[in-house]
């Protein structure tokens, strides 16, 4: 039995997020297992490294599956991505050890979430970006920012209601870069919760408005209260750029 390796790249904006669902065809993972087990000709479950929300973009995806299928590498490569939609990818494929698991054995994984600071609207960039008109203060977003680096309990950053699963989570950088209108927020951590980074965000953007001191951060985390956190922004600004091994 053979373990595959792949890295993907995909477009999340009309796609329900990477978990597939009984209730929708329109996932990344469900897309790849209907694909995988045509081309394989038999049942294929495929393992992520983490579940991208709906409408979050992804350039370094990693996933891999189990398979019998006899096909060189560079001909499945060539078949996956023959069939897939557009918006998905394929751009790496390898063999692995038989125990390897895309989840399991990720380390980190830095993500990117991205703002377009302008009044005016961007047709271009719309699906990839959130638009916010007002100016920021990135000086005092960076304040904040540097608050949450470390090992916290997030629990006041998560949108699930209750887990028995820890909610304490070390984020090793948060760097902010403005080029022009475009603001990047590059987030690395061992591992991020639901909604975590979009909460986070959320935080953010409320200190750069100037509607949250950045002093308060250290009182936010100890709450764990996710009420008294920023607001859910949308996924459409944010991409899984690396998993980390």
């Amino acid at each position: 039995m053979r373990n595959i390796r792949l890295k993907l790249q995909y477009e999340g904006t009309r796609y329900q997020g990477w978990q597939r669902q009984v209730s929708s065809d329109h996932t990344i993972q469900g897309k790849l297992e209907k694909l995988l087990s045509r081309v394989c000709g038999e049942a294929i479950e495929v393992q992520g490294s983490g579940r991208t929300d709906a409408g979050v973009h992804a350039l370094g995806q990693i996933a891999n599956f189990h398979t019998s299928c006899e096909l060189p590498l560079e001909e499945l490569q060539e078949a996956i991505n023959r069939y897939l939609p557009e918006d998905i990818a394929v751009v790496e494929i390898a063999e692995m050890p038989e125990r390897f698991h895309s989840r399991l054995n990720a380390r980190g994984k830095v993500y990117r979430y991205l703002v377009i600071n302008s009044a005016a609207p961007d047709v271009f960039r719309r699906r990839y970006a959130l638009e916010v008109p007002q100016k920021l203060d990135l000086e005092a977003m960076r304040e904040a920012a540097s608050m949450f680096l470390g090992e916290h309990d997030f629990k006041a950053f998560t949108s699930a209601k209750k887990s028995r699963k820890s909610t304490v989570r070390r984020i090793d950088e948060i760097r902010i870069e403005k080029d022009g209108d475009v603001v990047a927020f590059t987030f690395r951590g061992n591992g991020f919760l639901f909604h975590m980074i979009r909460i986070l965000m959320g935080t953010l953007l409320e200190v750069g408005k100037g509607e949250r001191d950045p002093q308060s951060i250290p009182g936010l985390l100890a709450s764990g209260q996710r009420e008294l956190a920023g607001p859910l922004v949308p996924g459409k600004g944010l991409t899984l750029v690396e998993v980390l091994f």
